[in-house]
């Protein structure tokens, strides 16, 4: 009997989780709260949330494990207090709710190059909220860092589609923390992490991720 969190359902990475762990026989339950309602399934707990009220004393936060892919853009946030709303307030509450629920495992979606001490708003933003998980003492946190995601997501970010085209044209002779970070297997290593991460604190790198893809 394992439940397992997802926090990003609707994005690439984390819509790719669900369709993995709804088709995962270790897994009996996925919560997945969204905003817009997601396709019905046996499995799935789908309760609807507006990110600015999170229940705090929902009975959902008590699962096993837990997945977070949230993320967005300062241009999709359309400021940068909306951007660390998302990035930092949101994902910090939510991981903080989960640990209050019991969560022994906890897998975070971040970014190659995060550091609280960058003078960029993104990989600060992400360098933040780790250094701010980390604090709460999850028995086992695992922290991706991928580079630039390769998939097809809903919305079309024209930079990313044009830097993707580069680099996999160039990915075999560039090293593998340059390369693409496929979001399968993305998606892949973050459901091994939260059904069975070790103990301890652990940080897959963008080079980690280019060697599992080419597994």
């Amino acid at each position: 009997m394992t439940t397992i969190f997802l926090a990003g359902a609707t994005g690439l990475v984390g819509g790719i989780a669900l369709t993995l762990m709804l088709d995962d026989d270790r897994v009996t339950q996925v919560v997945a709260p969204t905003r817009r309602p997601l396709a019905p399934h046996s499995k799935l707990l789908n309760p609807l949330v507006d990110s600015g009220t999170l229940p705090r004393d929902a009975p959902w936060w008590a699962a096993d494990g837990a997945i977070c892919a949230l993320g967005t853009t300062r241009k999709k946030a359309g400021s940068v207090a909306a951007f660390r709303a998302v990035d930092h307030d949101y994902v910090l509450a939510i991981a903080a709710a989960l640990r209050r629920g019991g969560a022994l495992r906890f897998a975070l979606t971040s970014s190659m190059g995060a550091d609280s001490r960058s003078p960029f708003l993104y990989p600060r933003t992400k360098g933040e909220v780790e250094a701010a998980v980390r604090q709460l003492g999850f028995p086992s946190l695992t922290i991706l860092r991928p580079g630039l995601l390769g998939g097809e997501r809903a919305e079309h970010r024209a930079i990313e589609r044009i830097t993707g085209s580069v680099l996999r044209i160039a990915g075999p002779i560039l090293p593998a923390s340059a390369r693409i970070s496929p979001a399968v297997t993305v998606a892949q290593l973050l459901v091994a992490a939260a059904l069975s991460g070790q103990p301890g604190t652990h940080v897959i790198t963008a080079a980690d991720i280019a060697r599992a893809a080419a597994l």
